[in-house]
């Protein structure tokens, strides 16, 4: 999946010519924090609710200096990048462009993060087991022959960092509700158990999940 492939043309870019309060009463009409600004196709830079606010909201915001530095997405970057630099600079849009620089339209966090729990198995029907481990000791080759071995596939998989250690997370959705098995056979190969959710929690769980996924994937 590139970027291009969840483009939406829905939301109308700014011109240098709004003005701040204009700017602000697109984004809420949108459900967004950031707006790009576009000369014809050329994609000036991306302007953020607190740009306004720390301007006179009924000056053009033309003349505003901007707190971003242009961030932009090819047409042809992978998602997995579009979402890490959505995460890492805390963006609610990213506009696109194609490779002469032509502005294409722009992706959503809502966006993103729809395609995400549909194409990931979110949503799917099974519980979720968190292993604890060092780095080194990682194989997801390992944990699957496992999985299979009590009758179980993958849905998803995915590996948080555990801030100044060399300890990794590793979230596996499987796709049975009762894992007790499973459970028993990673703790016999020496597995640390940090978790698992099982079916009556999920909603709340995918919630909480979904709304983390950007910092999740962006370690």
């Amino acid at each position: 999946m590139i970027a291009s492939a969840l483009i939406s043309h829905e939301i109308i870019p700014l011109k240098t010519s709004h003005t701040g309060q204009e700017a602000l009463d697109m984004m809420r009409d949108n459900n967004v924090l950031h707006l790009p600004i576009v000369n014809n196709r050329q994609l000036l830079g991306l302007v953020s609710e607190d740009d306004v606010l720390e301007h006179d909201v009924e000056e053009a915001i033309g003349s505003y200096q901007l707190s971003l530095n242009n961030p932009y997405a090819r047409q042809g970057d992978h998602i997995f990048e579009v979402l890490a630099q959505v995460a890492r600079l805390g963006l609610t849009a990213i506009p696109v462009i194609d490779y002469e620089d032509n502005y294409l339209g722009m992706i959503s966090q809502h966006s993103l993060l729809e395609f995400f729990s549909k194409s990931f198995s979110f949503a799917e029907s099974g519980s979720i087991v968190v292993l604890a481990m060092s780095k080194p000791d990682y194989m997801l080759s390992e944990i699957a022959r496992i999985v299979e071995s009590e009758n179980m596939a993958i849905l998803n998989s995915f590996i948080t960092d555990e801030p100044e250690s060399n300890q990794i997370q590793v979230h596996i959705k499987v796709n049975q509700q009762d894992v007790h098995r499973l459970l028993a056979s990673f703790e016999r190969y020496g597995y640390q158990i940090k978790g698992m959710y099982a079916e009556a929690e999920q909603s709340e769980i995918y919630q909480d999940r979904i709304a983390s996924l950007m910092n999740y994937l962006n370690v």
